[in-house]
């Protein structure tokens, strides 16, 4: 809207405003719940490659696959399931809750299923994104454009096959963990099976019931255990009855559940105590699920714990010191027909089944060509470097939900997704209530974040001699993933914009947004228009820190020794 068309309207009237999104997953139905709520006079659009819902709780549906936290702690913050099954739920009961959310809420509308953007071009003149979007139905190309583009294709979204020599020539059915055939029978087979990662954790158990045998190749050890000693069960029918009629009961468990998650940070910062305690007590937890001390000594790692996600591997030890495992350790050299070859031996396997995950280098999987006329892909080329975990300089109005630097391995991962999703739509406010032609964090303020970010991860476990993808699978690289702080520190962090450190254009004169001296409660003539007067001060405190007490309820709940091991 022009800074004349404001001449006659009260102040901050809003000013249509369109959005589109790149992703019907978690995050892409969070912004779109988000939007819908808050706003008035927009349009969203969002685009999604698959032929359902739910991302990666859509394409992950290999044996096994289950939250790697408790599914009460893998919600969003306002919206219980009082349903789940088991503490640890199947992908598929974890796809049901967001087909469930989107539908309660009537998200389907906005979302426009197989279709893959394939690129995004910022013209500067009309301060729109100019979007080009392949319907995979039929091949047709379509044009569409934007004020806002948001990209929640996710983190471990572009699954890739391991780096091997050879993969190709293999004879036998080969399967990766992202991208599984559900019609590949492993009944009484030999099956190979690469990684010790979380997928590999969650696979090896489910399928050693019905293989005959299993080769595991791993490469590095890993620390693995059910977190808070919450070992995976069924709730009872009595539970799952309590949690609905209850609603208190169940936010009591929830909050529970979340402290617990957020209680683990300390465990993060090396040479802590709670570090030093942690990784004694992991030890023990793992020689006596293992009960083989040749394993112990490939197994369980010497570097710190959390350098790796922590994954709870339920039944995982002691199916690896099972009779029908064989366990090779090291490099896998090569492939061939009949199998891998690693330490100079032949491994013949009836099927290879590859936990090798997911292209982490934070590139976008389309053309994003921002203001200077350059490749986000090439920008980030050597490191991914974003403002905060969500934009980038010289790419306006473009966010991207979980970027480098966000907290997807520091706490509760959905609750830091809802956080950025704010801020966002913070952003996004006062560009349809203001004169603004369009934003991007500047290009120091970038800087100095990903300066205080790296100094700050030296004190911390992901800096560690494991190899992550925190580094982008690297041993001794950056750690660009994550954010340099815990869950509960970014929502702080993000609770007000620092509006300092973006670089703003206007159209016209920037205070043309003051329109015609009349504000947006006198022109609702069914509001209230005395509603500042009250009988007490029930007002927002201003400063940060009383916010906080207030929000955090201080001075309620006592805490216990944070020296103390995590309990696992």
């Amino acid at each position: 809207m022009p800074s004349y068309e404001r001449a006659d309207k009260p102040i901050h009237e809003p000013r249509q405003l369109k959005v589109i999104c790149i992703g019907a997953g978690a995050s892409g139905l969070l912004l779109a719940y988000k939007l819908q709520r808050s706003f008035e006079k927009f349009e969203l659009t969002v685009y999604e490659k698959n032929e359902d819902i739910s991302g990666t709780w859509l394409e992950n549906n290999y044996p096994g696959c289950a939250c790697d936290v408790p599914a009460h702690a893998y919600t969003f913050s306002f919206e219980p399931n009082p349903n789940w099954s088991s503490v640890y739920a199947g992908s598929k009961e974890i796809r049901q809750y967001f087909v469930s959310f989107s539908a309660k809420y009537e998200l389907s509308k906005y979302i426009k299923l197989c279709h893959r953007v394939s690129k995004a071009v910022w013209d500067e003149i009309k301060g729109v994104w100019d979007v080009e979007v392949t319907n995979l139905a039929d091949g047709t190309v379509i044009r569409d454009s934007c004020n806002m583009l948001v990209n929640a294709t996710g983190i471990l979204n572009t699954w890739r096959w391991p780096a091997i020599p050879g993969l190709q020539d293999y004879k036998g059915t080969c399967l990766h963990t992202a991208n599984w055939d559900e019609s590949v029978d492993l009944t009484g087979k030999h099956v190979g099976l690469i990684g010790n990662g979380s997928s590999a954790i969650q696979v090896l158990p489910a399928i050693l019931p019905i293989v005959d045998k299993v080769t595991s190749f791993i490469r590095s050890p890993t620390w693995v255990s059910p977190v808070r000693a919450l070992e995976s069960r069924m709730y009872t029918e009595e539970e799952r009855a309590k949690f609905a009629n209850d609603p208190q009961a169940l936010l009591n468990y929830r909050k529970e559940l979340e402290t617990g998650t957020n209680e683990i940070y300390p465990l993060f910062i090396s040479d802590s105590a709670a570090q030093k305690a942690t990784f004694e007590s992991m030890s023990a937890i793992m020689k006596e699920k293992l009960q083989r001390e040749d394993l112990e000594n490939l197994v369980i790692p010497t570097w710190p714990v959390g350098c790796r996600r922590l994954t709870p591997g339920v039944n995982y030890l002691e199916s690896l010191g099972s009779s029908q495992v064989e366990v090779v350790y090291g490099e896998i050299q090569k492939i061939t027909e009949k199998g891998c070859v690693s330490n100079g031996q032949e491994y013949p396997v009836d099927i290879l089944i590859c936990a090798t995950g997911f292209d982490t280098s934070f590139k976008p999987r389309f053309s994003v060509i921002g203001s200077k006329g350059k490749n986000l892909a090439d920008v980030w080329n050597i490191e991914p470097k974003c403002y905060l975990g969500f934009a980038v300089p010289d790419f306006p109005n473009y966010f991207t939900i979980c970027g480098p630097g966000s907290p997807s391995g520091n706490g509760p991962f959905l609750i830091a997704v809802e956080a950025q999703a704010d801020y966002m739509l913070k952003m996004m406010n006062r560009w349809q209530t203001e004169n603004i032609h369009s934003f991007s964090p500047k290009a120091e303020a970038v800087e100095d974040f990903i300066a205080f970010r790296d100094e700050y991860m030296k004190k911390t476990v992901w800096s560690g001699g494991c190899r992550s993808w925190y580094k982008n699978n690297t041993v001794s690289g950056k750690v660009i993933a994550l954010w340099p702080g815990s869950t509960m520190h970014h929502l702080e962090a993000l609770a007000e914009p620092r509006y300092e450190d973006w670089n703003f254009k206007y159209v016209g004169n920037r205070f043309a947004f003051l329109g015609n001296g009349f504000s947006q409660a006198e022109s609702d003539k069914t509001a209230d228009h005395a509603y500042y007067i009250r009988n007490g001060d029930d007002g927002p405190l201003i400063s940060r820190v009383k916010q906080i007490k207030v929000t955090s309820k201080s001075g309620t709940v006592s805490r216990r020794n944070s020296g103390d091991a995590i309990v696992f």
